[in-house]
């Protein structure tokens, strides 16, 4: 066996201390070297997984033939007034088109003059006759308006209204939002506090509802990617121009940043957020729990060195053999730190514990070839083992695991180099005292002896436990959804939160490519009847449908309303002696017919506001005629714009946005937006689903999100089979019993299982940065296991009291300390993963020290 050779080499390496440490100094700068210069870090969820999966094949087909839509920097703006929140739009798209060092381009979707022109034929044809209707009866005085565009044209027609009222042929029902918005303006105004007032909502009544609350600027960063944050500098230079806005000083309008580079930049900055203090608090515990383990600082010294060592090791290894990290396998570190530390506190402990015939500097070198003798087979196994477990990941299209993988199980190996050749010399040098037989818990022999005599009380109540996770392991769910693991609380994601519940502007879509237009339509007509559909979206869809019935009701309006909405020279600007005129002409023509007005109506309010306006100040008057009629000249022009609206065909969509639907050789793309909240990934997966039956070939991000994870459940099915084999395979030509095998891999099925069932009780989804617990699972569960099993076969009576349950207890306490700095973080996906770690770890802690002591066999040296 490898008994003796461990343990002669290890006695070797401890003859040739200093050298040994040299040796791995150097290769330590050399793994520090590699990883400042090689290695990176990628926020990118879309490349957790194989290119070379049919779905993703289509994903990334995608984003190379429409790359306009990929790595968007998106400014949504939400403001008090439409016509607020258009002019913020307007004056940060000019600002970020003019930034050509951190932008390429920025437009506004919702401003393209091929829309403004052809609004109102987006009507269905009943809602456009009533909004023309609206607009006919408002004609006298939308012709005031024109001829007049100041607040004296505007009391000019309120003037108006009071002779119809005087005369009884006024019918004001109609006009009563539009009054009271006049009043309120006016009220505010004499008040000394003149806020703009929306004409947009007052001419265009539902109209204005239709362009949704929200105003867009969508940009194309250009980004750094040698920065952690590769759009950050464009992010800063966007808020540094938002900043200047009229209305967003003022606090009329807030602009938030979304799209997928502030996506994954915050995705970047969460994960790092406290990341220091909490590796910190977790190092200072960790060197407790070693000092609580090993009792002497010339133990946990070597012990330190060793797992620092060993982790720039296989971070060298890690930038030679991957070169960018994602943001599962960045998480190697704390595997290596969670079960390294295992191997070092196992050998250290009893290495504590050895009675050597000699001493001095020849007592230690026994002791330390003893020690090997004794734990060092087992270190191996248990390394080879956790090494398979891990490296079983490595084949499977989930790239983010594969390289935890790869890194985890090249580190098991640095981490037994290390163990049996840095660890013994550097407590050669440290020479800390022996013969501590009190490594071990003596209090735990009783507790040794009850669970033998309850042996078979207990094995049938984890063989209750097993069923019962084996039972539930059906309804675990897998969450593929990246947004749901990024901070909520976020800026990008607080965006996107406004937006997430109107199917036009919700992240979760699915697109299709089709040979040309006559497809497109074909497609859309058939997708559209489905009844997870809520709306398909093709260049057709700019077309307007209907165009004759339509054009026909809006020449209708036109030829009575254009004659007097265009005026080739409207009145000169008022001073403020002519507004105090109009104001005090209009106050005594509404007070002449107050006596026919209801109580509660809005003229009497603006009757009592012109009185006063007629006494104020001239910067009082003036402040009101800009909050009145500052936004009307935009407005009459949007609506002389769309009465002369003309015939349209899908060959006058313009280029900025049929490049969005139409490629160069005559591919077309159909977008299909759900009907309801996308959220669930339940609704999710039925939205999906029902699609793919109709077309398979369906792409986008709603079946990014679904087929991904399928594909990571899919690899973990897999590479969990492949584990238990390898495994298995390892333990058998180490142990050499099918017997003891089964010893070993009982438990670490049971600690799964057990694992299920808290996933299920607490509940915990699974998601892809958690489902790490798996392969660490694996691996603890191993190493803990393997050391018990093989201490009975070597004879060891009671294994609670032993210095193995010791060093298992006390690497569990080091390996959580680590898992709960995880589990404390503000990203919602870190902190998933420590507290799936931490439930896997405590199950596989109960495992080892409970059910392993009662499956063990009895053997004739044991007690009745």
């Amino acid at each position: 066996m490898l008994f003796a050779p461990i343990g002669r080499f290890i006695a070797f390496c401890a003859r040739h201390a200093w050298a040994v440490v040299a040796l791995f100094l150097v290769l330590s700068g050399a793994g520090v070297y590699a990883g400042m210069t090689r290695l990176g870090v990628t926020t990118d969820t879309s490349k957790m997984l194989s290119p070379r999966l049919e779905w993703k094949q289509r994903s990334d087909e995608m984003g190379r033939l429409f790359p306009q839509k990929e790595n968007l920097l998106v400014a949504v703006i939400q403001a008090k007034m439409p016509e607020e929140g258009q002019e913020t739009a307007r004056e940060l798209a000019a600002k970020i088109s003019a930034d050509h060092k951190h932008f390429s381009f920025a437009h506004r979707p919702d401003a393209n003059p091929y829309l403004l022109r052809n609004g109102l034929m987006f009507l269905e044809p009943q809602p456009l006759s009533q909004v023309l209707n609206d607009t006919i009866a408002a004609q006298p005085f939308l012709a005031a308006l024109s001829q007049d565009p100041s607040a004296r044209g505007l009391f000019g027609a309120l003037s108006l209204m009071a002779e119809g009222v005087k005369q009884d042929q006024a019918n004001l029902s109609g006009f009563q939002a539009p009054l009271s918005g006049f009043a309120n303006t006016l009220e505010q105004a004499v008040a000394g506090h003149a806020e703009a007032m929306s004409w947009q909502q007052l001419l265009g009544g539902k109209l204005s509802d239709l362009a949704g609350n929200y105003q867009f600027v969508i940009t194309k960063p250009i980004l750094d990617y040698g920065s952690f944050q590769p759009g950050g500098a464009s992010a800063d230079a966007m808020r540094q121009a938002i900043s200047s806005l009229e209305f967003v000083k003022n606090g009329h309008a807030k602009v938030y940043l979304t799209g997928q580079v502030q996506l994954d930049d915050e995705e970047f900055a969460t994960v790092a957020e406290g990341m220091v203090a909490g590796l910190l608090g977790s190092l200072a515990l960790v060197t407790l729990w070693l000092t609580l383990a090993v009792r002497t600082w010339r133990v946990v010294l070597p012990i330190v060195v060793t797992l620092v060592v060993g982790l720039l090791l296989t971070t060298g290894f890690a930038a030679v053999a991957v070169g960018t990290l994602n943001l599962i396998s960045v998480a190697f570190a704390i595997l290596f730190v969670g079960i390294a530390v295992d191997f070092a506190i196992q050998f250290s402990v009893r290495f504590r514990a050895q009675t050597p015939t000699h001493t001095g500097e020849e007592g230690m070198f026994e002791a330390l070839r003893l020690t090997g003798e004794e734990t060092g087979h087992q270190i191996l196994v248990a390394a080879l083992a956790t090494s398979a477990g891990f490296l079983a990941f490595t084949p499977t299209a989930f790239l983010g695991v594969a390289q935890l993988g790869l890194i985890a199980g090249i580190g098991m190996l640095v981490a037994f180099i290390c163990t049996t050749t840095l660890l013994p010399s550097l407590l050669k040098i440290c020479h800390p005292p022996l013969n501590c037989p009190s490594m071990g818990y003596a209090f735990m022999k009783p507790v040794d002896i009850k669970i033998r005599h309850m042996r078979k009380l207990l094995l049938g109540f984890f063989a209750l436990v097993a069923l019962v996770g084996l039972a539930l392991v059906p309804s675990l769910q897998f969450d593929g959804d990246p947004l749901h693991t990024k901070n909520p609380n976020s800026e990008g994601m607080r965006a996107l939160k406004l937006l997430i519940n109107n199917p036009q502007t919700s992240p979760y879509s699915a697109e299709l490519l089709v040979h040309s237009l006559a497809d497109a339509e074909k497609e859309t007509t058939r997708l559209s009847n489905m009844p997870d559909v809520n709306d398909v979206m093709w260049l057709g869809s700019f077309v307007p449908t209907q165009q004759q019935q339509k054009l026909a009701l809006i020449q209708d309006a036109a030829s009575i309303l254009l004659p007097t909405l265009i005026v080739p020279q409207p009145k000169a600007a008022p001073t403020a002696d002519d507004l105090r005129k109009s104001a005090h002409d209009t106050s005594v023509a509404l007070a002449a017919v107050l006596d026919k007005l209801p109580a509660q109506d809005p003229l009497r309010r603006i009757q009592a506001a012109l009185a006063k306006l007629a006494e104020a100040p001239d910067a009082t008057v003036q402040a009101a005629n800009t909050a009145l009629v500052r936004f009307l000249p935009t407005e009459l022009d949007q609506l002389r714009t769309m009465l002369q609206a003309t015939p349209v065909s899908i060959k006058d969509v313009p280029a900025e946005i049929a490049d969005d639907y139409l490629l160069p050789d005559g591919r077309a793309l159909v977008e299909v937006h759900p009907k309801g909240v996308m959220s669930n990934s339940g609704a999710l997966r039925k939205f999906v689903g029902s699609l793919q039956k109709v077309e398979p070939q369906m792409a986008g991000t709603a079946v990014d999100i679904v087929e991904s994870a399928r594909s990571i459940v899919k690899a973990f099915e897999q590479a969990a089979g492949a584990a238990i084999v390898m495994i298995a395979v390892i333990l058998m030509l180490a142990l050499r019993r099918v017997k003891d095998m089964a010893l070993v891999l009982a438990p670490l099925l049971l600690s799964a299982l057990m694992t299920v069932i808290l996933i299920v009780l607490l509940p915990e989804t699974l998601n892809f940065a958690n489902i790490i617990a798996l392969p660490l699972l694996l691996g603890v569960g191993v190493s803990f296991n393997i050391y018990f099993v093989m201490n009975w076969r070597d004879g060891v009576k009671y294994p609670l009291a032993s210095p193995t349950a010791r060093a298992v207890l006390f690497s569990a306490l080091t390996t959580g300390t680590a898992f709960g700095s995880l589990a404390l973080s503000h990203h919602p996906g870190t902190a998933s993963m420590g507290r799936l770690l931490l439930l896997s770890l405590g199950c596989t802690l109960l495992a080892t020290l409970v059910f392993v002591p009662a499956l063990l066999p009895k053997r004739p040296i044991d007690e009745a």
